[in-house]
């Protein structure tokens, strides 16, 4: 009995490592303990966004959405119709994005034009989070890596 629980445990193991070095390759180019840092950029000035849940290489994290992860935090003074750039400095690039907008209990998608888009003309605070995805290019709608960034605007 105890030969067979030993040889069923080293089984298990031998197919824990195999299964996991299957999955080492498609991580391979993305670095870092934690997904890179994104900036926003907004009439020239850098801002910083907020990380929030991600999977990156070998650990996912979860966390609360932007407006909890950013209660009592100072939103960025915008003006109506401002665009938001986002900009990151890592290789690569991810390869898909989504954009929400949370404002007064509504969600809504934001399109994205050349990474960028417009900050809303009605006055208010906004909260946005903005996903990426890092996805495989061999296998299709499998990711490599996920981030979200949060941040939020305060149009005057």
């Amino acid at each position: 009995m105890k030969n067979t629980v030993l040889l069923f445990v080293m089984a298990l193991t031998l197919i824990c490592i195999v299964g996991c070095m299957g999955v080492q390759p498609k991580n391979k180019d993305l670095e870092g303990e934690k997904p890179p840092k994104v900036q926003i950029q907004i009439d020239k000035r850098m801002y910083k966004t907020k990380l929030g849940t991600y999977c990156w290489t070998t650990s996912c994290v979860d966390s609360a959405g932007p407006v909890e992860l950013l209660k009592g935090k100072e939103p960025i003074p915008v003006k109506p119709g401002d665009a938001v750039k986002f900009l990151m400095n890592y290789e690569p690039q991810p390869n898909k994005f989504h954009v929400e907008q949370f404002y007064e209990g509504r969600l809504t998608e934001v399109l994205l034009k050349e990474n960028s888009f417009q900050v809303p003309t009605e006055k208010g605070t906004y909260f946005y989070s903005y996903g990426v995805w890092w996805m495989d290019e061999d296998v299709e709608n499998q990711s490599r890596g996920d981030a979200f960034y949060h941040f939020a605007l305060k149009v005057t």
